[in-house]
């Protein structure tokens, strides 16, 4: 192995800690992190020292803890097929056991109700495409319906112990909530009826009277509204952020604080809220990254997790009376290959009709005439952040500029933006990644002639897109769980998964001929560049099919591509081991073609 290959590989297994939970009445948290190799359950012993709190054979996708701390309830899927089956933990006995189990359906954790004694969560197991809502009794298993769905919906916080929060997901973006008796079934809806909006990270007091959201309604982006139980029709405006969506929001035990993030371009703000006197302070000492699960130990003191362009991740917490900011854990710190991570410098460039368009970009020195590579995320309601990308440090470490752009449709800029790509302006995205080609070329010197695009999921589909409709612009392209058809994907996608995706790409029914006329597998003959595929087997959202059709056409033809499918893995790439062959490959892939 070349020492190249084995700074590479020094980049890809750098560990990360995330999704901070505390354990409640014991000022301990958890967090998952893949030290082991596989996403798994840790927390810190008394030396503050990294030990496996839980183990399970599959990876673990979410934690809920019991409000006593003595339970935990977690996700487990089977080979990255996002099928998430839910073990009970009992700390005390240190005993894992199946709770809800059906392999061949999805569930998603609700939350405990207030004694501990329930456990909500949600399942398709009426009917492929809907999601009903349950209440599982922890010690008789007894299980109970408390709501069915025809569509897809998520059980979210307790209000007390017969009442019940559910998110109703009404777009790809939109949801309505509503308040569930788990006895009676009664419901009715918190937010303004009959108009779509944006509900997210409700924080009920502590006296069960009201509660604080984040949501866009009426407005562009997402901001903290407080609403009462008896009036829970009126939203009242507490908190805007000017031009940045508001993303989490969390009570302290004691009402007197409210933690929350905002999305700055993709940077995260961290903000706290004072109820009593409706004031707010954003906090300039954190680092510059991606702030996300805040948890409150105490009524002073909260942790998160924290990522940036040079650090994977870890676990801190802040003190809201001192006022001083602690890192907890240092799982990101391996290989000392921060040192050698470049930090992601934000640019923009007007599109073909004048639309600012937000990218970071990644470089080492000032030469010019550098080849460049361009990472388009996925989603498409998702948005490049600051933080760790290895493949991109490592090709910025190997002379390459990488810039990885916020093309419209993109979350965190505000719901206007989000919605510029939707339906038939689909390639006025794709468009965007060709004025940005001529932005790298003029702005920051790069090779024209050495130019190459990737991304995953429906960054997979720009990749294709890209160099289908755009075919002379690029070197190399490559392509991870992208879609090559909607039309295809959209009639062999999840059945509860099609219609929120139409509501983003158009439906079958009215778009057919337009997915057709954009269709990268019909144009497929145009392709001039190098291609890399690459997908899992068990990927439940984009199936094999979009990847396999694809490079059929393509060897028939003799173009050159490549193609790796992993049977262990889904729509993520989760397992070190393939983790490893996915990047490296990619590397030499580009290696080889743009230098």
């Amino acid at each position: 192995m070349s020492f190249q290959d084995k700074e590479l590989i020094s980049f890809l297994t750098v560990n990360s800690a995330y999704q901070s939970k505390v354990i409640p009445g014991s000022e301990r948290f958890t967090f998952i992190s893949k030290i082991t190799g596989l996403p798994q359950v840790w927390t810190l012993d008394s030396t503050q020292v990294p030990v496996r709190y839980i183990e399970t054979e599959d990876r673990v996708i979410d934690v809920c803890h019991s409000p006593a701390g003595g339970k935990v309830v977690v996700g487990v899927d089977f080979k990255g097929n996002e099928k998430q089956q839910l073990y009970l933990y009992k700390a005390d006995e240190g005993i894992l056991e199946k709770l809800v189990y059906s392999t061949d359906h999805f569930h998603y954790i609700g939350g405990f109700s207030p004694n501990g004694e329930y456990l909500s969560y949600s399942s398709n197991r009426r009917h492929p495409g809907y999601f009903d809502v349950f209440v599982i009794h922890i010690e008789t298993n007894e299980v109970d319906t408390i709501f069915t769905n025809d569509g897809y919906c998520t059980p979210l916080n307790w209000i007390d112990h017969e009442n019940l929060l559910v998110s109703i997901q009404e777009t790809n973006i939109d949801n309505a909530i509503y308040c569930i008796n788990v006895k009676t079934k009664a419901k009715y809806r918190i937010g303004k009826a009959h108009s779509l909006a944006r509900y997210k990270s409700i924080a009920v007091t502590k006296e069960k009277d009201k509660a604080y959201i984040l949501t866009d309604i009426n407005e562009d982006t997402l901001h903290l509204c407080q609403f009462s139980f008896s009036n829970p029709g009126k939203m009242e405006k507490v908190l805007q952020i000017p031009k940045c969506d508001m993303e989490e929001a969390v009570l302290s035990p004691t009402n007197q604080t409210l933690a929350f993030t905002i999305n700055q371009g993709g940077v995260s703000k961290l903000g706290l809220y004072f109820p009593n006197s409706n004031m707010h302070v954003v906090l300039d000492d954190i680092p510059k990254g991606v702030i996300n699960s805040l948890s409150w130990l105490n009524s002073l003191e909260f942790v998160f997790s924290l990522k940036t362009p040079t650090s994977p991740g870890d676990i801190w917490k802040y003190n809201v009376d001192s006022k001083i900011l602690t890192r907890l854990t240092f799982v990101g710190d391996g290989n000392g290959i921060g040192q050698k991570c470049k930090d992601a410098e934000l640019c923009s460039f007007k599109s073909f009709d004048g639309i600012e368009i937000p990218y970071f970009f990644y470089n080492q020195g000032d030469d010019v005439n550098k080849p460049a590579v361009i990472y388009v995320h996925g989603g498409p309601e998702s948005q490049t952040r600051a933080e760790y990308h290895p493949v991109i440090q490592y090709l910025v470490s190997q002379g390459f500029a990488v810039a990885a752009p916020n093309v419209r449709g993109s979350n965190g800029y505000g719901r206007a933006y989000l919605k510029l790509d939707d339906a038939d302006k689909r390639m006025d995205s794709v468009q965007d990644l060709a004025w940005l080609v001529k932005a790298l070329i003029k702005s920051h010197g790069v090779d024209p002639k050495k130019i190459g695009v990737m991304g995953r999921s429906y960054g997979g589909f720009m990749v294709l897109a890209a160099v289908t409709h755009y075919p002379d612009l690029w070197a190399a392209g490559v392509n991870i769980v992208g879609i090559s058809n909607f039309k295809t994907f959209l009639k062999n996608t999840g059945e509860w998964r099609r219609y929120l995706r139409e509501c983003e790409y158009g439906s079958l029914e009215v778009y057919s001929e337009f997915f057709e006329e954009i269709a990268p597998l019909n144009h497929s003959d145009k392709i001039k560049a190098p291609l890399l595929v690459v997908h899992g087997r068990n990927d439940t959202r984009v199936p094999v099919s979009e990847a396999e059709q694809l490079v059929r056409d393509m060897v028939n033809r003799n173009q050159t591509v490549d193609l790796i499918v992993f049977e262990d893995e889904g729509h993520q790439t989760e397992k070190i081991e393939n983790h490893i062959i996915l990047h490296t490959r990619t590397v030499e892939f580009f290696k080889q073609y743009l230098n």
